[in-house]
């Protein structure tokens, strides 16, 4: 075997092939680092002339001098085969210090334990536990679940082999009917141009602000465009709302209730019937001044109320990003977004949509269950993925590891 520098294409090939590419280890991806001042390389392990494992290496300077080399959600080799393994992460680790490095990350897109919906493990399902401890045993210190550069934990939807009518019935109830409402009411779904991504911007902005996270600038949203749009591997939607047409159907439905009310006689068994009719009449009405408000407060007849980003490479489609403006919340239109590119993922031929970023340990309940709680309605399982892991090369390490856990 040989260790050897590779170019960008050679790369490319070997990812393109690979079962744990994900959009992260990709080319693009290295490009954005190197525009933000990252060093990116490539490297791999030729076998009898032929290319069995490969990394890209983006590296930035640190304290003292030395770099921090990382591999998004790399090494791109067969974990199994751990003669392949160890010849590459020995290489690696005198190629980092060759190059002054004093660290190597690595964040495999490998499952861990398999889970099911719920987050409870499978019994008898995959569990890499083996692979964990020995990239231990390589070196690697595995990295706290809340230091981690990317997500952890993630939600996942098979698309592979099922129709739309099939995962629409697998649904939760509530969550189809939600998508219902949203799609009846109205909401209509646009993808925005280039020149339009300000709008998705101003929702992460305002949402960012509301649920105290930080949010990236616009010129990422814009590299991703620009680097992705055109191979159909990245799309910014809104949804939007005519409220003069919502109003109209609003009225649609109270005229339905009271003619269905007129209908019925004195009747005491009528009595719950005309009880629940004049509530929803009721409710349509406040919905009707409600959004009169909102009109007269906004000035606008149409309105954006969410945003998504989502990255679509083969073999998934990821729902990588997402706002709503708050006062908005209440039309739920991003239920009708996803439901709209599951729909795009299996007319295209995807595996599987991927929810992404969920909390860690959802089976007990952690803070931002909520958001687990909306991607389950969709059906799908629990992803979680073995984690980060960092292989110490030089002393820094050591001393910027203490600094850090003072500071914190």
């Amino acid at each position: 075997m040989e260790f050897i520098e590779i170019d960008e294409n050679k790369y490319k090939k070997f990812w393109e092939n690979h079962p744990e590419k994900t959009f992260l280890s990709s080319t693009y991806i290295g490009m954005l680092r190197k525009n933000n001042g990252w060093n990116v390389n490539f490297v791999g392990v030729i076998d009898n002339k032929k290319l069995v494992a490969a990394a890209m290496l983006t590296s930035h300077i640190r304290r003292f001098g030395k770099y921090e080399f990382y591999s998004p959600r790399g090494l791109l080799v067969d974990y199994s085969n751990n003669e392949v393994l160890d010849f590459f992460v020995n290489n690696l680790k005198k190629y980092v210090r060759k190059n002054n490095g004093y660290v190597l990350r690595i964040d495999p897109y490998i499952i861990n334990k398999e889970r099911d919906i719920d987050g409870n493990i499978v019994s008898g399902g995959i569990d890499n536990t083996r692979i964990r401890k020995h990239l231990e045993s390589l070196g690697f210190k595995k990295v706290s679940i809340k230091d981690m550069e990317q997500v952890g934990w993630m939600f996942s939807l098979d698309l592979e082999g099922k129709d739309e009518k099939t995962i629409l019935n697998e649904m939760k109830p509530n969550t189809r009917n939600t998508i219902r409402k949203a799609s009846k009411i109205g909401i209509e779904i646009k993808e925005l141009s280039y020149d339009e991504l300000d709008r998705f911007q101003d929702i992460m902005i305002e949402t960012g602000a509301r649920k105290n996270f930080a949010i990236r600038k616009l010129d990422y949203y814009q590299d991703m465009y620009k680097l992705l749009h055109d191979k159909g591997e990245v799309k910014y939607v809104v949804t939007e709302l005519n409220l003069k047409k919502y109003i109209k159907e609003l009225k649609k439905e109270i005229k339905t209730r009271k003619e269905a009310l007129g209908k019925l006689n004195d009747a005491k068994y009528n009595e719950g019937k005309k009880k629940a009719l004049t509530n929803e009449i009721e409710s349509f009405k406040k919905k009707i001044d409600d959004t009169t408000k909102i009109i007269d407060k906004s000035g606008r007849e149409v309105i954006t109320l969410s945003g998504s980003m989502f990255i679509m490479i083969q073999p998934e489609v990821i729902y990588l990003a997402s706002g709503n403006y708050s006062e908005y919340l209440h039309f739920n239109s991003q239920y009708l977004i996803q439901w709209e590119m599951i729909k795009y993922g299996i007319k295209n031929g995807f595996k599987r949509h991927n929810f992404y970023g969920i909390p860690a340990d959802i089976n007990t309940h952690p803070e931002g269950y909520g958001m687990y709680e909306f991607k389950k309605g969709f059906n799908g399982y629990v992803d979680e993925l073995i984690g980060e892991f960092e292989l110490p090369v030089a002393w820094p390490y050591y001393v910027l590891k203490l600094i850090h856990k003072i500071r914190k």
